[in-house]
Parts: C-alpha cells; sequence; structure tokens
C-alpha cells in the first residue's frame, strides 16, 4: 500500500558558537536532530553539541515534529563546554569512581535568557511562528498572529494562559513597524528582531519596553512616549488617554494591573447591562426593546404617529382601557382605513380571485385523463 508523502517544513539553523551563517533548511518533520547535526558537523564532534529551541536544550533522539518545531521555527546550534578538573582541588583522597560518576550523568543545558527574550518578542505567543501582518495584542500585552488566535478560537483550542480571551473585543489590532532593509513578510525569513519604533529606531527585541496605543493600533517605545509629551499618537496623531497604553510583554506587576483593569470593565460592563434589563430597555436576550410608537408609527402601516399620542392613556366609549391605554374599539381620528382590493380592469371578480384562492372542489369534474383525485377528495 502507498503511504502518503510527509510535507516537508522550512526551518533556520544559526550557531553563533561556530563562524557559519544563518541558514534555512527544508527537513522532513520525522527526522531526528542527531541526523539534522550529522549534515552539519563531522560524527566524531556530535556530542560536542546541541539544539536550542526558545532557550530550551532539545534531545538528540527527538524528532522535528515531537519538538515542537513549527515551520520557520529557528534552531540554535551550541558547544557544549566540557567541565571539571584541572582546577588544583585534587587532595588524592578521591577515588576514581567519583570521577566516573561525576561525568556519568550529564548536567542540564542552561536555558540562553537572551535566546528566550528574543524568541517572546519576535514570535506568536500562541503558535511560536514568526510575528507577521495582521499582528494582534490582548489587554494583558501578549502579542498574536491574528490568523492563529482566531483559529484557536474557533476550535476552541486556547491555553489556560489566554481563558481571558474570549473574542474579537478581546483582541486589539497593532500596526508593527519594519526595519527598512529588511524584507517584507510575504517574502524571506530574518533570525533577529524585524520591527522597530517607528519614532526613535529601537529594535522590538525586549531589551527595551513597549507600549501599544488601543485607539489607534501604532506600537512605540517607552522612549519615544517618554521624551515626546503628547497626549496624541506620534504617529497618526489620534487622541489616547493614559488607559489606553498597552504595555507589551510587560512585568509580573503590570500583568497584573492589566489584568485588575479588565476585571473592572467587564464588572462595569455587567452592571449596565443589568440596569438595561431591568428598565426594560434591554431584553433578557440582550435585544433592545422596541417601543408601541416605534412599531406602529409610520406611513408603512398607515397610522399618525401623533394621533397615537393623543389617544394614549385614553378610555375607551365603554370606559375601558385596553393595552396600556391604546383604544382598540372605535375609530381613531388621523388614523387612514386601508381600502380593500380593487379589481384589475378587464378581469372579472372570479378571476381575479382565483389568483390568491384555490378553485372550488364542487366544480371539480373527473374525466378520462384523470390518474389521481385531488388533495382531499380521497
Amino acid at each position: 500500500m502507498h503511504t502518503p508523502k510527509q510535507s516537508q517544513i522550512q526551518i533556520l539553523i544559526q550557531s553563533p558558537d561556530l563562524p557559519i551563517a544563518t541558514r534555512a533548511l527544508t527537513l522532513n518533520p520525522n527526522s531526528t536532530l542527531r541526523n539534522l547535526k550529522l549534515s552539519l558537523l563531522p560524527p566524531q564532534t556530535l556530542d560536542s553539541f546541541f539544539f536550542t529551541l526558545h532557550g530550551k536544550a532539545l534531545h538528540d533522539s527527538s524528532t522535528l515534529q515531537k519538538s515542537g518545531i513549527n515551520p520557520l521555527s529557528t534552531l540554535v546550534l551550541r558547544f557544549r563546554l566540557p567541565g571539571g578538573g584541572g582546577d588544583g582541588g585534587a587532595t588524592g583522597a578521591e577515588s576514581r569512581d567519583c570521577y566516573l560518576n561525576m561525568y556519568a550523568v550529564k548536567k542540564p543545558d542552561k536555558v540562553d535568557p537572551n535566546e528566550q527574550r528574543l524568541s517572546k518578542w519576535t514570535t506568536c505567543s500562541l503558535s511560536f511562528e514568526p510575528l507577521k501582518h495582521p499582528c494582534v495584542v490582548d489587554r494583558l500585552g501578549n502579542v498574536f498572529n491574528k490568523e492563529a488566535l482566531v483559529e484557536g478560537l474557533l476550535g476552541k483550542k486556547l491555553p489556560k494562559a489566554f481563558g481571558h480571551i474570549r473574542g474579537l473585543k478581546d483582541m486589539v489590532p497593532i500596526e508593527l513597524s519594519v526595519i527598512p532593509g529588511l524584507e517584507s513578510d510575504n517574502g524571506g525569513v530574518s533570525a533577529g528582531a524585524r520591527y522597530q519604533c517607528p519614532i526613535t529606531g529601537l529594535e522590538f527585541n525586549g531589551k527595551y519596553r513597549f507600549f501599544a496605543l488601543k485607539t489607534c493600533g501604532h506600537v512605540l517605545s517607552a522612549k519615544a512616549l517618554k521624551e515626546v509629551k503628547s497626549s496624541a499618537c506620534l504617529v497618526c496623531h489620534e487622541g489616547f488617554k493614559e488607559e489606553d497604553k498597552i504595555p507589551i510583554n510587560g512585568s509580573e506587576e503590570e500583568v497584573a494591573a492589566l489584568r485588575e483593569r479588565m476585571e473592572e470593565e467587564r464588572a462595569k460592563l455587567r452592571e449596565k447591562k443589568a440596569k438595561k434589563v431591568k428598565n426594560g430597555e434591554v431584553g433578557v436576550n440582550g435585544d433592545e426593546d422596541v417601543s408601541l410608537d416605534s412599531r406602529l408609527s409610520g406611513k408603512k402601516h398607515g397610522i399618525d404617529a401623533k394621533a397615537v399620542g393623543r389617544v394614549d392613556a385614553k378610555m375607551e366609549k365603554n370606559g375601558k382601557a385596553v393595552n396600556g391605554g391604546v383604544v382598540v374599539k372605535g375609530e381613531i381620528s388621523g388614523v387612514k382605513r386601508l381600502k380593500a382590493a380593487q379589481v384589475p380592469p378587464n378581469a372579472t371578480k372570479e378571476v381575479y380571485a382565483s389568483i390568491f384562492t384555490s378553485s372550488r372542489k364542487s366544480e371539480f369534474k373527473e374525466t378520462y385523463m384523470c390518474r389521481s383525485l385531488p388533495l382531499g377528495r380521497n
């Protein structure tokens, strides 16, 4: 039986420890990381290097798919430093087994904080794919690719960390300024920062604080907002308030303040909606109530709104009020009576009526051409 061919994925390979340029490779998702190292390094040096993804070390025996490597992900090839010995601290009393046990178990590789920081600011918080237009930010300052976030919402696959995102109202579209000279989103790939502040030119790489303006969506650095003090956006000149500034990938204190503000806004919205339901302005299902005057007034129904207003809350001729004061029996001045349908010229009344009513059964006569009885007679 013919097995379907695995789809290839493209990834980036870079190594700060080796004098090699960043490479873009197209690989099979089922290939292991050890096979990938064999294609890059001599066999005798394989144990001296390891791969990291978003600052986390990967095992050589794992495949690209099981390691969570998505298309256009960046793998960093690191040099594993040997440790121990040569420090002059040996006393001669240690046995040989001590040294063997020391090197028998490999210590876990440390996570590179710089690589982890860069990955957080240049990739989507949900899919870990490189940021590309259109991008959005949630109310807590996390940056996403809009397509990936919408797919997660529709498929109900969002993790618990993003449970506060309930719909499009919790997303703020943002505009990221591409660094001049870099290729566009639809073109090639880049391993470093691709965006910058349009005012100061600071790179969007996590070393500097950035804010997203909720009113217009432009992303500006904290330095630009501090040096040019203004209540309008420095790019489009649209006004904003202090609470409209959303810190991107902020600290724990900033995220806690944003979460508290989000809960307060939702509580106010629920309270406002409850008041509308109590006053009858909004139905239980959230639909706005329609008054009687708006339903009955207008030329379409042939009713004068002023005439209805004059007879509202008046008593009927026999002294009874009907439907909250609107008179049902009797005639109301100013209300036009609908005329009966007139027969068009050159047409009889029976022919014209047959358009709207069925034929009379008494006039039906069976002939030898009939194959079945009409409806209602069988």
